[in-house]
């Protein structure tokens, strides 16, 4: 036993004057030469050596001279090295701690700046994706701090860039709204999709999805029986945007055997609903024969001909 509390005693030893080497080998930096160090690697976009000289300073100097400057030039370099996660809580924090601060508009508006820019990649740029479909969190925390910043800091120099894509956010976010409308419409969660389109009417009466958010109610009281609820909807969508043209959602039921085939042998039944006015409907489709549907159409003009 007593061998043992030794080999541990000189283990424990061994380690505990390693340490102490390892923090003696960190040299004792002023604490201006490490922010001067910090600024020059900002300089040269080397964001990750600027953390590690920001993070430094504010550990060996958490009350000194450059200790909030350093703070706000962290929210930055995260911002810049496509940290967002990083930038949001070094931005958090700075509000947090510094409430009354000269710059606090600059934290919120970079906070902003990076939910906005999270869901930007060479993928959104470069392939067609529908970014109105896609989960809008980050669309939400970004108009939350453009709006906080708008609002409390009107006379800010980042209020005017802020309200601009507050408007775009704004759109998005309506028109995720009616993407998810439709998605209930064809579950045939009627109640779930007025639901959506009151609400864009109610909170985004701007944005271009207006129309399509009142075209979606309509659908949802029609097929619910609400027949005087869909006339005043259709009334109010006839009168501010006359030229505007839907087509229905909702199909109607499929069996197991649609589904399982993808509607490849069925012909595409429309709902028995009362068509609202102004709304297009597609024309109907011919019956296939079975070689038509067998061939994906491939030679239905063939087919014609030969006839």
């Amino acid at each position: 036993m007593t061998k043992l509390l030794i080999i541990a005693l000189f283990c424990f030893m061994t380690t505990a004057c390693s340490w102490f080497e390892d923090i003696q080998e960190i040299p004792d930096i002023p604490e201006q030469q490490l922010y001067k160090e910090a600024m020059s690697a900002m300089d040269q976009q080397n964001y990750d050596l600027a953390i590690e000289k920001l993070q430094l300073l504010e550990a060996r100097y958490p009350f000194g001279r450059f200790s909030e400057q350093a703070q706000l030039e962290l929210i930055y370099a995260y911002h810049n090295s496509y940290e967002p996660e990083a930038a949001r809580a070094a931005a958090d924090r700075f509000i947090r701690l510094h409430p009354n601060h000269e710059n606090i508009d600059y934290a919120y508006y970079l906070k902003g700046l990076t939910s906005f820019e999270q869901d930007i990649s060479w993928i959104t740029q470069y392939l067609p994706i529908d970014e109105t479909q896609r989960d809008p969190g980050a669309a939400l925390d970004s108009f939350e701090s453009f709006s906080t910043l708008v609002n409390r800091y009107p006379d800010s120099q980042y209020a005017p860039d802020s309200q601009k894509r507050m408007v775009y956010l704004k759109n998005r976010l309506a028109a995720y709204e009616v993407h998810v409308a439709r998605y209930y419409i064809q579950r045939e969660a009627f109640v779930a999709a007025i639901n959506r389109g009151r609400y864009v009417i109610e909170n985004m009466q701007e944005t271009p999805a207006v129309p399509d958010a009142l075209a979606v109610m309509i659908e949802g009281y029609t097929h619910l029986g609400q027949q005087d609820l869909a006339a005043d909807t259709q009334s109010v969508l006839a009168k501010n945007f006359p030229e505007y043209q839907y087509t229905p959602v909702y199909k109607g039921e499929k069996t197991l055997f649609d589904a399982a085939t993808f509607d490849l042998f069925s012909d595409a039944k429309e709902a028995p609903v009362a068509t609202p006015i102004r709304m297009s409907q597609e024309a109907p489709k011919p019956e296939r024969g079975i070689f038509s549907t067998i061939t994906f159409g491939v030679f239905d003009d063939d087919e014609e001909q030969s006839k």
